[in-house]
């Protein structure tokens, strides 16, 4: 008999249920509620999904990795303005380019315009592997005039950062104030030791960690590369500029003195 119940508070055990004198066990609510009220919180991780690997970042900056995404949900048309154009070959072989499409992103990297643009010349080379553009982007295009009138009247008053500018608004029949344009192509401090310009994708690699232009061209990470690349060194580029208004207006103001005592 002392076997058999021995046996039997085994087999008690095993199906979960107490076999002792003492107090009924816990609740298993219980026991979550205060897991949960005595959980040690962690801190988040400084690390976001869409860091780009810092291989290739220069040394010697704050060379945090820069990802290529909005920093914000603001699709705002703000202050600075960051423009990039594709063009296509018209005319024999191809060799004259026409715009093909012209992308604005605002100061979080977000879109604020994008277009296809009908070119009015016939179309001989889409220069596909380079632009991007595709014969069924231009099916419904948008004409060229409305492009250009659209882009006129977001840049106007605003500060237009890109790269190679001069190229982009030659493309679009358009110019814009000098005070106004921030080309990360002529940036002194983004030029080579012996003072070349470099390209979008080389300063990309560079100084932002990303890797750009790997195939076909895409206008809005372009434009966000250069977007980047100018908030990157933004403080010293202003303080430069600054710094060169303030020299002009001395040296203005010195040779009106001097003609009005040599007089």
């Amino acid at each position: 008999m002392k076997r058999k119940r021995g046996k039997d508070k085994a087999l008690a055990a095993d199906d979960g249920v107490s076999t002792s004198k003492g107090p009924a066990p816990l609740s298993s609510n219980w026991l979550e509620l205060q897991a949960v009220k005595y959980k040690k919180k962690t801190k988040p991780s400084k690390e976001t999904p869409t860091a780009v690997a810092s291989a290739g970042v220069s040394k010697g900056e704050k060379d945090e990795a820069v990802s290529l995404q909005p920093t914000s949900s603001d699709f705002s048309v703000t202050k600075v303005l960051a423009m990039d154009c594709e063009m296509v070959g018209v005319g024999v072989e191809g060799k004259r380019s026409a715009l093909a499409r012209v992308t604005l992103v605002n100061i979080y990297g977000n879109v604020v315009y994008d277009k296809h643009v009908r070119p009015q010349e016939f179309v001989t080379d889409f220069r596909t592997q380079v632009s991007g553009v595709r014969p069924r982007d231009l099916r419904k295009a948008e004409d060229f005039w409305t492009v250009q009138k659209d882009v006129a009247e977001l840049i106007k008053g605003k500060v237009l950062v890109g790269h190679a500018l001069h190229n982009d608004l030659k493309i679009l029949l358009l110019s814009h104030p000098r005070k106004d344009i921030r080309d990360t192509q002529r940036y002194k401090s983004l030029r080579s030791d012996n003072g070349r310009v470099q390209a979008l994708k080389h300063l990309a690699a560079e100084h932002l960690g990303a890797s750009i232009q790997e195939r076909e061209h895409d206008s809005i990470e372009d434009a966000r590369a250069a977007l980047f690349l100018y908030k990157k060194f933004r403080e010293d580029w202003e303080k430069g500029l600054k710094q060169r208004r303030m020299g002009s207006k001395v040296a203005i103001a010195s040779g009106e003195e001097k003609s009005r005592s040599s007089r």
